[in-house]
């Protein structure tokens, strides 16, 4: 099990630009098609209140919605899952298992081999690049 993160709302907002702050620790949605400008090569996306290694550029793919999308994490153990019944919806919202950042939601349209779509915001991660 990973050990949570705890800080206080001051010091993740001294840490994080507003938009992250409110996408991460208010389970905000940047808007489509406004961040998923990460280049293309080999790289790991790390959780960007915490730093967590949370998907690798071999599991993403383009899904046209305009967000930054993978197929399954990077381990098991790397997210977690709630039900999000906001916008008079039922979704999977997916957060850091660190520190509890909201990533973005699950979906069960995704290409094989899982079937699932991780749509994450892009906001919430930072690419590091693999050589």
């Amino acid at each position: 099990m990973t050990r949570k993160i705890v800080k206080s709302d001051a010091e993740w907002r001294a840490q994080l630009s507003e938009l992250a702050y409110k996408v991460t620790r208010q389970h905000g949605t940047e808007r489509a098609f406004t961040h998923d400008d990460f280049p293309a090569g080999p790289a790991t996306f790390h959780c960007v209140c915490c730093g967590q290694a949370l998907f690798d550029s071999d599991a993403k793919f383009d899904s046209g919605t305009g967000w930054p999308s993978f197929y399954q994490p990077i381990d098991a153990d790397a997210i977690e899952t709630s039900e999000d019944r906001s916008w008079f919806m039922k979704r999977t919202e997916v957060h850091c298992s660190a520190c509890d950042a909201h990533l973005g939601h699950v979906f069960p349209d995704g290409p094989k081999p899982t079937g699932l779509r991780y749509c994450m915001n892009g906001v919430a991660l930072v690419r590091k690049p693999r050589s």
